[in-house]
């Protein structure tokens, strides 16, 4: 028999895990993890230039990163995202409507390595970089793959009426939490060593994106769940102790 009150620390522990995977999941499918702002002369005669660049040219860091520079460019752990006019059919627009246009990372650039000099692929591989970025991107999948697999923990436990599997619930959604905060912190140390060796132009601003905002959100909400089933957990395996000492005293 389960206490009343391991159980309403197992539901809400669950309704937790649920607004984290939500929110990590949307956190990893949107864009707005870091975002440009430059000033209004930067968008001129050489957007449409820049704009196809960023769309079209063969994947180069310095080239997409000029790009995002100076069209108030955002950036996420798939996509990279630019803003410029809209196009217009015969005839230019005084003040035309902006619009954001976006390109995904495909997997084998998550995976191609960075270079110490942006644009030279002859040159030393930065290491670090090159670790970071890969870890920015797979930690969120490290993460989600361990709730899911917590999930079926739980599930199993359910089915055969055992609430010894808890603990491992826990453990799992602490590694899940884990893995949310070092991709927060991967992602901002490669941010700021690619400003380190590609300086923004004067008059560019960067700032969080509401993107990241959200996974940090979810980590407290991961490491809270952790600590309701390890606590739940722990509780009950110490009352069944007690419980059966007194049984056979």
């Amino acid at each position: 028999m389960v206490d009343n009150r391991y159980a309403t620390a197992l539901v809400i522990g669950s309704v937790l895990s649920l607004l984290a995977t939500v929110y990590l999941s949307v956190a990893m499918g949107t864009q707005h993890w870091y975002q440009y702002s430059s000033p209004p002369v930067r968008q001129g005669s050489n957007a449409s230039e820049l704009r196809e660049q960023f769309i079209n040219r063969e994947f180069d860091e310095k080239s997409y990163s000029d790009s995002l520079f100076q069209l108030n460019g955002t950036l996420g752990l798939w996509w990279r995202c630019i803003l410029v006019p809209g196009r217009s059919h015969w005839f230019k627009e005084p003040d035309p409507k902006m619009e954001l246009q976006c390109v995904s990372f495909t997997l084998p650039q998550q995976f191609s390595p960075k270079y110490k000099y942006h644009g030279n692929d002859i040159s030393e591989e930065d290491l670090l970089r090159t670790y970071l970025w890969r870890c920015q991107f797979l930690l969120p999948l490290v993460s989600l793959a361990l709730v899911f697999l917590s999930g079926l923990v739980g599930v199993c436990a359910c089915l055969c009426h055992s609430f010894t599997p808890t603990l491992v619930v826990g453990v799992l959604h602490l590694l899940a939490g884990l893995c949310t905060l070092g991709t927060v912190c991967c992602f901002l140390a490669e941010v700021d060593l690619l400003h380190q060796d590609s300086t923004p132009p004067e008059g560019v601003d960067g700032s969080l994106g509401w993107s990241l905002y959200l996974a940090l959100i979810a980590f407290p909400l991961q490491m809270m769940t952790a600590a309701l089933f390890l606590w739940a957990s722990r509780s009950h395996c110490k009352n069944y102790t007690r419980m059966t000492a007194y049984r056979v005293a």
